[in-house]
């Protein structure tokens, strides 16, 4: 790979990761005109017709085997739990919090997942990795005011729920070994968008007439920008630079949280969300030997 194309990859790959954590602003702006499930399929739905031009261009096949149809299928379940409970953390927490604690707070508990399944050996390095991280996770709380109605607050238990079952998600997912990332995600898609339409939405009771510029603007940006966009660009990140490198990008995406919603939502960012946010990037660092090199 030319010099040239790798500096245009790290570039849109900068802006993918914007992308990922802008997601969390435009969630909570939505929180104010839908519910969790109408978000999940108002997003996907759209999503879905946007990765079929995609799914064109990069030669994909719409052919899905039935071990992956049926692992999409046990997935999508976890998939909309798991928005359930970043929606409604979002809608009665801050975006920031949200932003810097399920996304760091993903990977360690992945990582410690697969450690219980004996996927993966723990090494010295590994446990003073999960006690870091496990400290940044209470600083992010805040859990040193002692503030016990603050640090039990509903919206920290949504939190965790949702940090929980997106490794579940994860696992399940990885054990697709017959079709490419993109496929398996449209089908992802498809098949979160009709679960959630048959068992969890009603079509009556939502107030179309409140759908405004807003309401379109951020249900676009989730849609078309962090769910279409982002994953793009991330899955060619990995196939032309190798996943050791795209991974070091991932960094950006809670101090993107952070940062867009100080800016967009006025949110107070706390000095202990940023120094836990830290605490648990570097355990994340640690746990898969991510090395920063000059791009």
């Amino acid at each position: 790979m030319q010099e040239k194309e790798k500096n245009i990859l790290h570039i849109l790959l900068f802006f993918a990761m914007i992308g990922w954590g802008a997601s969390w602003i435009n969630a909570k702006v939505l929180s104010h005109y839908i519910n969790a499930y109408d978000m999940v399929f108002f997003r996907f739905f759209i999503t879905a017709i946007a990765m079929v031009p995609i799914m064109f261009y990069f030669r994909e096949s719409f052919k899905i085997d039935l071990k992956s149809f049926l692992v999409a299928f046990l997935a999508s379940f976890v998939f909309i739990a798991y928005m359930k409970y970043y929606f409604l953390g979002t809608k009665y927490g801050t975006a920031a919090l949200g932003g810097a604690f399920v996304t760091t707070l993903v990977p360690i508990l992945t990582y410690l997942f697969l450690a219980i399944l004996k996927e993966k050996k723990l090494l010295k390095k590994d446990f003073f990795a999960l006690a870091l991280g496990a400290l940044g996770v209470l600083t992010m709380l805040n859990i040193w005011s002692f503030n016990l109605k603050d640090i039990v607050a509903i919206q920290n238990l949504y939190f965790i729920l949702a940090s929980i079952l997106w490794p579940i998600f994860t696992i399940i997912s990885s054990k697709v070994k017959d079709i490419s990332p993109i496929a398996f995600s449209f089908y992802l898609y498809l098949i979160t968008i009709f679960l959630d339409g048959l068992f969890f939405v009603d079509f009556k009771s939502i107030r179309y007439e409140s759908f405004d510029f807003y309401f379109w603007i951020n249900l676009l940006g989730l849609s078309i920008i962090s769910s279409v966009y982002s994953n793009t660009i991330y899955f060619i990140g990995i196939s032309k630079l190798g996943a050791s490198n795209v991974s070091t990008f991932i960094f950006l995406v809670p101090f993107s949280a952070i940062i867009l919603s100080a800016i967009f939502l006025h949110e107070h960012i706390n000095i202990s969300i940023i120094v836990g946010t830290i605490m648990t990037l570097w355990a994340i660092k640690i746990l898969n030997n991510i090395k920063f090199k000059k791009f």
